[in-house]
C-alpha cells in the first residue's frame, strides 16, 4: 500500500514539474517573439539567393530593413534580377559561386566598402545542391561536387565573414537537412555534406560561444515542391550513366521503378518556404535563437525527435515498412 502510495506521490511530483516546464517554455518563448532585433542599421549575407529559401529570406529581410547582401550564383539571372527589381536600395546583389576563393574574396571586399552603420550582424550560408542517387550510380565526383558545394562552400564563406559577424556578436546559421541525421535510399551524398555541415557549425558554435556569436543550425525536411532543389532525373540517364558491370545488378525496370518513386516524393511536402524562412528569420533576429531548428509536420517532428534514442536496429528496420525497399529487394536479389 505504501508502494502504491509512493508511486503516486511520484507521478504527482513529475506531472507538477512538467506542467512548470510547460509554463517557463511558454513564457520563454514569448520573451523570445517579444526581444526580436531591429534590423535598421545591420547587415546580413546571404549565400544562394537565386531562388528557395534563400531568395525569399532576402526579400523577407530587406522588408524589415536590413542592409541584404544577397550572394547570387548568377547576377545576372532572372532570380537575382527579380530581387534588385522588387526590393529597395538596401538589397545589394552579389556574384557569389561558393566555391570560388575569388568570389569569396571580392564579396567580402564589397560588404566591407557597403558595411552598415551596425556591422554585418549574420550570415546564413544558404547555397546548396542535391542529387538523388543509389551510392553504387554514383562517381567520386558527384560525391567531391556535393561536398565542396554544400560543406566546403559555408566553410570557405565562415572562414571570410566570421571576423566581421565576431565583432558584432552576431548570427552565423547553415541551412542543413533532416537527412543530415536519417539515412534514406538515394541520397547518401547529400546525407554525407549535411551531416558534416553540421559537425562543422557545431564545433563553431561551441568556440563561438565565448565570443557571443550564436550559431543555428536550419533542418528543413521535403521542401522540393517549395524550391526545386531536387532536380529530376529520368531513369534512361541514370542507365546510361551505369558502366556494364553494374547494368549487370541494376536492371532497367528497377531503375524506372525508383525513379518513379522519387518524383512521386519531389511532388508532396510543402508548398511553400514560409516554415524555413520564418525560421532563419527568428535565428537571426531573436535574443535567444534555436541551436536546431527542425521545420517537418507534427507527426514527423514526433518520430525524428525519437530517432536519436532508437537502436540502428530498429531505425533501419523501419524502412522495411516502405514498399519502394520490398519491390528492390524483390527485384535486384531474386
Amino acid at each position: 500500500m505504501s508502494g502504491t502510495f509512493l508511486i503516486g506521490q511520484v507521478i504527482g511530483c513529475l506531472s507538477t514539474v512538467a506542467l512548470l516546464i510547460f509554463m517557463v517554455t511558454k513564457l520563454v518563448s514569448c520573451q523570445q517573439r517579444s526581444c526580436l532585433l531591429d534590423g535598421r542599421g545591420y547587415g546580413v549575407l546571404i549565400t544562394g539567393c537565386d531562388s528557395g529559401f534563400g531568395h525569399q529570406l532576402a526579400r523577407c529581410l530587406d522588408q524589415k530593413g536590413f542592409v541584404v547582401f544577397a550572394g547570387c550564383l548568377f547576377p545576372d539571372g532572372n532570380g537575382a534580377q527579380t530581387l534588385t527589381k522588387h526590393s529597395t536600395c538596401n538589397l545589394k546583389v552579389l556574384k557569389l559561386d561558393v566555391t570560388s576563393d575569388a568570389d569569396v574574396e571580392q564579396a567580402r571586399k564589397v560588404v566591407l566598402e557597403n558595411l552598415p552603420e551596425k556591422g554585418l550582424w549574420a550570415v546564413v550560408n544558404n547555397a546548396g545542391i542535391t542529387q538523388w542517387a543509389e551510392i553504387e550510380w554514383s562517381t567520386i565526383r558527384d560525391f567531391s561536387n556535393m561536398v565542396d558545394i554544400n560543406l566546403f562552400g559555408s566553410i570557405r564563406t565562415t572562414i571570410a565573414f566570421l571576423p566581421l559577424v565576431r565583432a558584432s556578436k552576431g548570427r552565423m546559421v547553415y541551412t542543413s537537412s533532416i537527412f543530415s541525421f536519417f539515412t534514406c535510399l538515394n541520397m547518401g551524398a547529400y546525407s554525407v555534406s549535411k551531416r558534416g555541415l553540421e559537425a562543422f557549425a557545431d564545433c563553431l558554435r561551441v568556440e563561438m560561444a565565448s565570443f557571443g556569436v550564436k550559431v543555428s543550425i536550419i533542418q528543413p525536411g521535403n521542401f522540393s515542391r517549395a524550391t526545386d532543389i531536387l532536380k529530376m532525373m529520368n531513369s534512361a540517364d541514370i542507365w546510361d550513366k551505369l558502366d556494364k558491370e553494374k547494368k549487370l545488378i541494376f536492371n532497367r525496370q528497377y531503375i524506372r521503378l525508383a525513379s518513379k518513386y522519387f518524383a512521386s516524393a519531389c511532388s508532396s511536402g510543402f508548398k511553400t518556404t514560409n516554415m524555413v524562412t520564418d525560421a532563419m528569420l527568428h535565428a537571426i533576429t531573436s535574443s535567444q535563437p534555436k541551436h536546431r531548428y527542425l521545420l517537418v509536420s507534427t507527426t514527423e517532428s514526433f518520430f525524428f525527435k525519437l530517432l536519436p534514442f532508437l537502436p540502428t536496429v530498429l531505425t533501419d528496420g523501419i524502412f522495411s515498412f516502405n514498399n519502394i525497399y520490398a519491390k528492390r529487394k524483390e527485384m535486384l536479389y531474386n
